[in-house]
């Protein structure tokens, strides 16, 4: 079994003394928080998480791995339990914003989370990691309609995220992206195959959202025909539940 106990003290001393928590808290996003007092309670406790939940799921992570079947890829066990304590914990939202249901914490506190997430066990940290990139790249880029509809359930982690750049003949090199995306009405058609999405299918969430690079009918050859679209694993009904499977 992984034995696993954060540095705490050096945390501490890195993030108030380097990187200068107390300017930090002096921002106006933050004056109304003891940031002192928050920072000193969430290493503590996701200290705890790290070394009390994940870092024993590293062994059976490695005995067991994940599983398909029928057409269902399951985490090993124990990780779709521990992901729902993660996210009932408050663990996925803590640096998101507000207004998306988020904490709104700064990015200073949550850094240090992730470091014991992926120290302890990152296998089961990457599923997170990816969440919270997408969820950046949507608030950053995706349209209003967007934000309301998706950042919400991925803050809270009810639905995961992902990114899907790699395909058999572009890897590293994305200018070779093949993938296209075909204009139906309101909505794009993509086809191609996409590899190595880490996260990219598992049953700890309710939905996953894929960003998904391709290319329109139309793009140019090279980097600069690539563009990104949003592709949910679930459609979504009207009220915005989960509905039919994403499929051709």
């Amino acid at each position: 079994m992984t034995v696993y106990a954060a540095p705490l003290r050096d945390m501490k001393f890195v993030i108030e003394e380097l990187a200068g928590l107390e300017d930090v808290a002096a921002l106006p996003d933050y004056q109304d928080l003891d940031v002192t007092d928050v920072a000193e309670a969430i290493l503590e406790e996701a200290g705890k998480f790290a070394a009390e939940v994940l870092a024993p799921l590293n062994w059976t992570g490695d005995q067991e791995s994940a599983r398909l079947e029928n057409g269902q890829v399951y985490a090993p066990p124990g990780f779709a339990a521990a992901y729902k304590q993660f996210t009932e914990g408050g663990w996925n939202s803590l640096g998101a914003p507000a207004e998306f249901d988020g904490q709104g914490l700064p990015e200073l506190l949550n850094t240090p989370t992730f470091e014991m997430w992926n120290a302890s066990n990152m296998a089961f940290a990457l599923a997170p990691l990816l969440s919270a990139g997408a969820t950046e790249c949507l608030k950053h880029y995706g349209s209003d309609e967007m934000k309301a509809t998706y950042l919400p359930k991925m803050v809270s982690g009810e639905w995961a995220g992902t990114m899907d750049l790699t395909e058999p003949a572009a890897g590293s090199d994305l200018s070779n992206v093949k993938t296209r995306a075909t204009p139906a009405g309101d909505h794009y058609l993509l086809n191609g195959q996409k590899i190595f999405i880490t996260w990219g299918e598992h049953d700890m969430a309710d939905n996953i959202i894929h960003l998904v690079l391709a290319r329109l009918p139309d793009a140019p050859e090279g980097v600069k025909g690539i563009s990104l679209f949003l592709a949910p694993r679930f459609l979504l009904n009207p009220d915005g539940s989960v509905g039919a499977r994403n499929s051709a």
